[in-house]
């Protein structure tokens, strides 16, 4: 790799690293709430409310199947609505954080329902509030679950930052189509996935040991 492009493959990362952790931190608390409303609004739980639930339900299914090059398109007059712009960093990031919001939303849901019911009534008939209930025995009982599917959340994000790259986000994939694939450099190209790689081995290693660490809790 020519020196000259070093600052840029550091910029590059940096993007990327800018867009995965803000919707990491986005997508991950609202797809945490959204998955929440669904499991508690479900029928026969805790808030039961089949009118929400079914909005939530609907939602869900059709935004997660959406490719997200088409999801980024589709949401175009929405992103330039809140962001002002519908190309950059800060438009990808923001329609990037409204997919992982309900990826993560139904990933949430799916390991809740895994929880025994059992343990849900003991707390019901304790007397135990419903807020009460998802604070000491929903999130605890499914923590491990969780911060898998927040892992597994991670690599889907860096899959879409490298997509927003090829439409002019910045990142990692920017920098892979404009200065490997379009320049014929395969060597460049590789090291940009072997960086990538790393990262998601990284990431996939902390996440299993969290996940160890709560089951044991």
């Amino acid at each position: 790799m020519s020196p000259d492009l070093v600052p840029l493959l550091g910029q590059a990362f940096g993007e990327t690293v800018f867009m995965v952790l803000i919707t990491l931190a986005v997508g991950g608390v609202c797809g945490l709430a959204l998955g929440l409303g669904l499991y508690l609004t479900r029928p026969g739980n805790l808030l039961e409310h089949r009118g929400v639930f079914a909005v939530l339900n609907v939602a869900v299914n059709v935004v997660r199947p959406i490719p997200f090059i088409i999801f980024l398109v589709a949401l175009g007059p929405v992103t330039r609505a809140v962001v002002g712009t519908t190309i950059g960093t800060g438009a990808f990031t923001f329609a990037m954080c409204v997919m992982a919001s309900f990826v993560f939303a139904r990933l949430v849901e799916q390991n809740l329902v895994s929880i025994d019911p059992g343990v849900i009534e003991a707390a019901r008939a304790m007397g135990a509030s419903p807020l009460r209930i998802v604070r000491t025995v929903v999130v605890p009982e499914a923590l491990s679950p969780l911060i898998l599917g927040y892992t597994f959340l991670f690599v889907g994000v860096l899959d879409m930052s490298a997509i927003a790259g090829y439409l002019g986000a910045g990142g990692l994939g920017d920098f892979a189509i404009v200065y490997g694939y379009r320049q014929y450099d395969w060597a460049l190209t590789a090291l940009v996935v072997v960086i990538i790689i790393v990262v998601v081995q990284l990431v996939q290693w902390l996440g299993n040991g969290l996940a160890r660490r709560a089951l044991r809790r």
